[in-house]
């Protein structure tokens, strides 16, 4: 089955067939399990199906960076997307790009790419966030838009951001693309149809050497870690659980590096449900691949999913990618692979434009990463910063006693060997 033709995640109601590897829903073997109507996984938006818009429409990139070389472009030939040009400020980048990918239009200027592009073009943004508004103002009143992550640096940032596309009525987007990768794809199509039952347990690790030198505009930034990469892992888990009601993290930098936050541990809250979700980063870890990690498991009632994210593994080159299930009434089976073609670079590139794309073209009524959710994870991103910076909650110590050791008073006539 192709991940780029054929629907995959459809909602729960559409498929009651079995799984391939295991037991799937009606099977005898398994209980009955009916997903519940209220919860966000088994009801996924259809633009989750990756399927190519009917009608796609000329693409015109703003940037001409390495995430267009390696991901924008790559995608939108596979796939089949017209790229009508590219702008950047330097324009012999964009001529270097468009000569590789056989685009036949470079501007150097906004204005000039705009005044060019056809009345139908949808616009990619990818360049830095804190020249998003001004890219944005120029852009024709009523435009479809896709932004690359972050919606800025800073809430306030994307606030601006969010207020300048309502105002200008953009039919606008977040460049969110994990949701699209093709592993998660393949998940959220099991999960929707309750193949591992109800939710109790979602879990991504990263444990990985990321070399951050290849990307020198972030080493300056005041955040690193979960604003340019665990955005990423926040915003997946919006999409199959909603909101959650709280947010807990610790966010730090490395002793020896100059640049900002590296590792992260979040932690949502999901009042009301028996679930643990938990976002573990440590962008530090060299001490070779025995030991790396790089994964998203869902955990549920039925069962469990595991997605193994090779694109982080030996950055940039990358590892395997993986997808696995196993059942709770299959143990002896173990852990089965879950087909799927594709991999996050470039493949999930795909899904995000043709999200907007199918959108716009009337495929599809709703856009899940619209700038008005995709704020909403960048509301999580600011709490997980603010949790980080105001610290934990001191635990109740024996009165008189220290944090470093509980150094209780001695009662003088104790004898040393008595203490102890």
């Amino acid at each position: 089955m192709s991940a780029h033709t054929d629907p995959v995640g459809a909602p729960a109601s559409a498929s009651t067939a079995p799984a391939e590897g295991g037991p799937g829903p009606g099977d005898a073997s398994a209980p009955e399990f009916v997903p519940a109507p209220d919860r966000a996984e088994f009801h996924p938006a259809a633009a989750y199906t990756l399927a190519l818009p009917s009608n796609p429409r000329p693409i015109v990139i703003l940037g001409a960076g390495g995430i267009v070389r390696d991901a924008h472009l790559p995608a939108y030939r596979k796939a089949g997307y017209p790229v009508f040009g590219i702008y950047n400020r330097t324009v012999a980048r964009a001529e270097a790009l468009a000569a590789e990918f056989g685009v036949e239009r470079v501007f150097g200027s906004v204005a000039e790419a705009v005044a060019a592009a056809p009345s139908d073009a949808v616009y990619d943004i990818a360049l830095m966030p804190e020249q998003y508004l001004e890219v944005l103002e120029q852009l024709p009143d009523g435009a479809p838009v896709l932004i690359q992550k972050p919606l800025g640096n800073h809430l306030a940032d994307g606030r601006a951001i969010l207020e300048l596309c309502r105002r200008k009525n953009l039919v606008a987007a977040v460049n969110t693309q994990l949701r699209f990768a093709p592993y998660v794809a393949a998940a959220r199509e099991r999960i929707a149809r309750g193949d591992i039952g109800e939710l109790y347990d979602l879990e991504i690790r990263v444990q990985v050497n990321t070399p951050w030198q290849m990307f020198p505009h972030v080493l300056t930034l005041d955040r690193l870690e979960i604003n340019m990469h665990s955005v990423h892992y926040i915003d997946l888990v919006r999409s199959f659980l909603g909101n959650p009601e709280s947010v807990a993290a610790v966010t730090v930098k490395h002793p020896a590096k100059a640049h900002a936050n590296s590792r992260s541990d979040i932690i949502l809250y999901y009042p009301g449900r028996q679930i643990r979700v938990v976002i573990s980063t440590n962008h530090d870890h060299d001490y070779g691949e025995k030991y790396e990690e790089s994964y998203i498991k869902w955990e549920g009632t039925r069962g469990a999913i595991r997605a193994q994210m090779g694109l982080l593994l030996d950055y940039p080159t990358g590892g395997e990618d993986r997808l696995e299930v196993q059942y709770d009434d299959d143990h002896a089976a173990g852990w089965q692979p879950i087909p799927f073609e594709g991999s996050w670079f470039p493949d999930a590139f795909i899904g995000s434009m043709g999200a907007v794309q199918r959108f716009v073209g009337g495929d599809v009524s709703e856009l899940p990463t619209s700038v008005d959710d995709v704020f909403d994870t960048m509301a999580i991103v600011e709490a997980a910063y603010d949790s980080s910076a105001a610290g934990g909650i001191r635990p109740p110590y024996l009165a008189g006693g220290s944090q470093a050791g509980l150094d209780v008073d001695a009662d003088p006539n104790v004898e040393e060997e008595e203490r102890i």
